[in-house]
């Protein structure tokens, strides 16, 4: 069974790379994006939000917490397998010490008792692997019950199978409802995000897209914002025109020197002093 979903996102991941590796532009398949963001969404109102709002009433805090611990704890082989993929040795040393330690004293990573330790988390996969490596980001796809994705990501759905403890567990009666589990916790831990998106974004597909992508070129150069996002946002646009000089003060006109006589002695002229300024 498991082999047979790996082969088909194997399968699917192909069939992507060969209908897309010719487009061009961040999203020119939009009209089918816009189809699929349509069809998650409306499962998501139907099925998922209901069954979030019902974990997250039945579950207390503390277990989601450890719960999400638990299932970060099991993926997190994909990260180490691809820190070294990337030649980041140091990191991969540690993220190994991270796994080992959350694992054992953190009783199968239900506790994160590395980070207390120094032993931070990272976030790499297969997608950013090959970023690393100068290819190219691809079109953005939204793939049904995923959501949203590139095309340079798609392998890290297959990776991420393989490189994910529960894979090799090989009791179905044990790893299928922790799957469950796993994808209605992770809906619950996305309510805040998806609930914003839903009460403010004007188009939010648009909106999805964007932050996605953005959040991708965020991790992709390690946390650091873009050299070319700084000047953005520093630069004005090149379509503004500079804003014009002011045209010099005139000179004020000169101000009418008023003269009074003194009636019956026209010898006498008064001369009101001029105010400076």
């Amino acid at each position: 069974m498991r082999w047979a979903v790996a082969r088909v996102l194997a399968l699917a991941c192909l069939l992507l790379l060969a209908g897309c590796a010719t487009t061009g532009g961040p999203d020119p398949l939009e009209p089918m994006n816009r189809r699929f963001y349509a069809f998650n969404s409306a499962t998501d109102r139907l099925i998922m939000s209901p069954v979030a709002r019902a974990y997250k009433t039945v579950t207390p805090k503390p277990l989601r917490a450890s719960l999400t611990n638990f299932f970060h704890n099991v993926a997190y082989p994909d990260v180490i397998v691809n820190d070294f993929l990337q030649g980041r040795l140091g990191q991969g040393v540690d993220d190994i010490g991270r796994f080992v330690v959350n694992s054992t004293i953190g009783l199968f990573g239900l506790f994160d008792v590395a980070t207390p330790l120094g032993l931070k988390a990272h976030v790499e996969d297969a997608g950013l692997t090959l970023g690393r490596w100068g290819v190219g980001r691809g079109p953005y796809l939204v793939l049904p019950f995923v959501g949203p994705d590139t095309l340079r990501n798609t392998p890290s759905l297959v990776m991420g199978i393989f490189t994910n403890v529960l894979y090799y567990v090989g009791v179905p009666a044990l790893t299928v409802p922790l799957t469950v589990v796993d994808v209605i916790n992770a809906r619950a831990n996305a309510s805040a995000s998806l609930r914003y998106v839903r009460e403010n974004a004007v188009d939010k597909y648009v909106f999805t897209r964007d932050a996605y992508l953005q959040h991708r070129d965020y991790l992709q150069d390690d946390g650091h914002l873009p050299l070319k996002a700084v000047e953005q946002m520093m630069l004005p646009p090149a379509s503004a025109p500079a804003p014009a000089d002011p045209p010099p003060l005139a000179d004020p006109p000169p101000r009418p020197r008023v003269v009074m006589t003194v009636p019956g002695r026209p010898d006498v002229a008064i001369r009101p002093a001029v105010p400076a300024g």
